[in-house]
């Protein structure tokens, strides 16, 4: 069975920098004041909940916590010079050693607590859930000596992917944790989690990004927005990690091409579909599969939102909404589209899980998409 390190990393973003390599965050300055206002005021709790939608910066705030608990030492008496002054950012020196180890994963004092190695063996793949024994790996760092008698801090990403004894097992550090140590529980569904964990932890909640702080952040992420900065954060929906997958996979190219393919709904473009399908098919194009997928999603959440008078603000692709306006008139085609996108989201997990050939999958999409604009549409 391959190691951990020989494993892709399960929070990595493919052509994005990790987030314990993002030493800046961009746009939330609320969360990180109030997690300083609770360091300087001596009320720092042992365990934080990160929550917000998914790829909004939550695990690189994580690791920016992480980071300043490690080399921000702990106050003791005051010297001969006095106390020193409180820290009133979380910013530390780039070249500080806590920053080159933590990039390494060799931080003594930092433990990434995320999906393993499956159980079975010999088979080198990522489990789908984090499992108990990657808890009980965690018991083990709490028994090293940390030599510079600073905290231990605790990453937990994603906390939703426990599984029921991972998380019971977290649990009990929880409910008696180890002296001078921090949880940092980054999590995208809170509700998924346990109301016991919930309830140990203070939240620090991310919202999506604002427009303008979005294009900053794929800047800094060495992907420039460019001239569809627009379109993009509308399909991203004020997530950097969503419009970071959308422009490495050409994801704008492709809510074109489902555009045009209902652009006459209910005489749909069949020829634009099967090549929809076609590019989704094979094992390399998982990810391209679930980009398909996920846009399906999106512009049936769209045509229910218009349906009910909340449009898209910003067109994400020519002529979309003016086909919008044609399929979602108003309320009951509201409730229709939303009721389609409740099936087929489920359609869609349980093909998935049942390894459902990736193109019939995004046909029957298609097929049913059409079937409901033949009563909206005309």
């Amino acid at each position: 069975m391959a190691e951990p390190a020989e494993l892709p990393e399960p929070d990595r973003i493919e052509g994005a920098p990790h987030p314990r390599e993002t030493l800046a965050l961009i746009g939330h300055r609320a969360a990180e004041a109030a997690f300083l206002d609770a360091y300087t005021s001596g009320r720092l709790h042992h365990a934080w909940l990160i929550t917000g939608p998914q790829g909004v910066g939550k695990a690189t705030l994580a690791w920016r916590i992480a980071r300043f608990l490690r080399a921000t030492p702990t106050v003791g008496p005051a010297g001969l010079f006095g106390t020193p002054p409180a820290p009133a950012t979380l910013d530390i020196d780039p070249e500080h050693p806590v920053v080159r180890q933590s990039r390494a994963l060799a931080e003594p004092g930092i433990f990434l607590l995320r999906r393993g190695p499956r159980d079975k063996p010999n088979e080198d793949k990522l489990a789908a859930e984090i499992l108990v024994k990657e808890v009980r790996r965690m018991r083990g760092f709490f028994g090293l000596t940390v030599v510079d008698g600073g905290r231990r801090v605790v990453i937990v990403d994603a906390a939703d992917e426990m599984n029921p004894q991972a998380a019971n097992a977290l649990l009990k550090s929880l409910e008696e944790p180890p002296a001078g140590t921090v949880f940092l529980l980054v999590s995208h569904q809170p509700s998924r989690l346990l109301p016991t964990i919930r309830s140990r932890c203070r939240e620090l909640r991310l919202a999506p990004l604002a427009a303008p702080d979005l294009a900053r952040a794929l800047e800094a992420a060495g992907t420039p927005p460019g001239p569809d900065a627009a379109a993009l954060g509308a399909l991203a929906g004020g997530s950097v990690g969503a419009a970071l997958r959308l422009a490495h996979l050409d994801g704008l190219t492709t809510y074109r091409d489902l555009i045009r393919i209902f652009t006459g709904a209910p005489d749909y473009d069949r020829l634009r579909a099967i090549q929809l399908a076609n590019a989704s098919a094979g094992i390399g194009n998982a990810p391209k599969l679930d980009l398909a997928i996920r846009l399906i999603e999106l512009f049936l959440a769209r045509l229910a939102a218009s349906g009910v008078g909340r449009p898209p603000e910003v067109e994400a692709a020519p002529g979309e909404a003016a086909l919008i306006a044609r399929l979602a008139p108003g309320p009951d085609a509201a409730r229709a589209w939303a009721s389609l996108h409740q099936t087929l989201s489920a359609r869609a997990a349980h093909g998935r899980a049942v390894n459902l050939d990736p193109a019939a999958l995004i046909l029957d999409m298609v097929f049913r998409i059409n079937e409901t604009a033949s009563t909206w549409g005309r």
